[in-house]
């Protein structure tokens, strides 16, 4: 993707979205704080959802007479299936509320009965949560990761007790088809591409770059500081890497490792968050330090939010690279096509949108971030 692309992955017809081959995709419940007038608005706009880009494999996908060695066959439209709903992050993180919402508003949309659970970024109390709603008769579950090797435990459950597992934004453990049913998600190592030669761009291809790179143990994190890094190595010998510490994903972390970094690396001039909480904590370190953002420091983020997008318009940040978070049309489509013929591919990975200064202003008015 140019780096100075005008064009919105994110912007498809919400009837054409096809789900890597197995079919096409149109989410209740409670838990769903945090949302916003914006985040609604892009939650109901066609041209903001999501997109297939490609899936894994071609060929035959994982049905439920596949799945694990086979598991009952199920309606989720038929009012009386229980679809659980695991969410890993507290909806205060505007992806997380978009999340949600994508997930009850399909999910009523199909008359399918949704019971949820938020883990707070506590991948124990996830599993326990999982648990819980396998208890209190879930068939079937649609997960958000909290962390990428840590359900294993729920995963044992589910598959002990025939209930197959879909996996949204993260990845877990296992197979696919026996262990959980499949993955849908961004391509995380090509964003952190994208983010990479935005900021060689944005520098002339000679900068001192802080990463703030997100949690540890995902693989959303390992894969955004690879890429990166990978990508500059290869790219741009003069934008040298001079610090990297996680800020967890959050805005509060950010800052606090940003003023930290400013301090002990005066020749920062250029700063790559793997996500949009992070780079707003960024950008007030940086104010605090004396220095503006954009200007002395160059900023470049992951994720597509409302803020981070309107800094990109103002020139406070180079470029915000969009990982679309309304998985619901796409993770119920999924779910009918395992309980059919179809099948689901292992891996479904999803178009990401781009804003850049050329096209940030536009992607505000047309209500496609969040």
């Amino acid at each position: 993707m140019n780096v100075q692309s005008k064009t919105f992955s994110a912007a498809v017809l919400a009837a054409g979205l096809c789900l890597a081959v197995t079919g096409c995709t149109k989410s209740d419940s409670s838990d769903s704080g945090g949302d916003s007038k914006s985040s609604a608005a892009a939650n109901d706009n066609a041209a903001a959802s999501q997109q297939v880009a490609s899936p894994s494999a071609s060929g035959p996908g994982c049905t439920y007479k596949t799945y694990g060695g086979g598991v009952p066959k199920l309606d989720i439209t038929d009012g009386k299936t229980v679809v659980g709903f695991s969410q890993s992050e507290s909806t205060s993180n505007p992806f997380r509320a978009t999340e949600t919402k994508s997930i009850e508003q399909q999910a009523k949309k199909l008359g399918v009965k949704l019971i949820q659970r938020n883990a707070n970024a506590d991948v124990n109390a996830q599993n326990s949560q999982i648990e819980d709603m396998i208890a209190q008769g879930a068939k079937v579950l649609v997960v958000a990761p909290e962390n990428s090797d840590g359900l294993g435990p729920a995963l044992a459950k589910a598959k002990a007790a025939k209930v197959p597992v879909l996996t949204i934004d993260r990845t877990v453990g296992g197979s696919a088809c026996t262990d959980f049913m499949a993955f849908i998600g961004s391509d995380f190592y090509h964003q952190a591409q994208i983010a990479a030669d935005d900021l060689a761009g944005a520098t002339g291809g000679e900068a001192h770059v802080a990463i703030l790179t997100g949690t540890p143990g995902n693989n959303v994190t390992t894969d955004r500081t690879k890429g990166f890094q990978d990508q500059a190595k290869a790219k741009y010998p003069k934008m040298k890497i001079v610090a990297s510490q996680t800020g967890n994903f959050a805005q509060t972390d950010g800052q606090k490792v940003m003023e930290q970094l400013l301090q002990s690396h005066s020749d920062i001039n250029a700063v790559y968050a793997e996500n949009d909480e992070m780079a707003l904590g960024a950008i007030q370190a940086v104010r605090s330090a004396g220095k503006t953002p954009g200007k002395d420091v160059k900023v470049v983020s992951i994720d597509g939010i409302e803020q981070a997008v309107k800094n990109v318009a103002a020139g406070q940040m180079v470029s915000d690279i969009e990982t679309n978070p309304r998985f619901g049309p796409l993770a119920f489509q999924a779910l009918q096509d395992f309980y059919g013929d179809t099948g689901v591919q292992p891996k479904v990975i999803i178009k990401d949108g781009h804003f850049t200064a050329d096209n940030a202003k536009q992607a505000l008015d047309q209500g496609l971030v969040y």
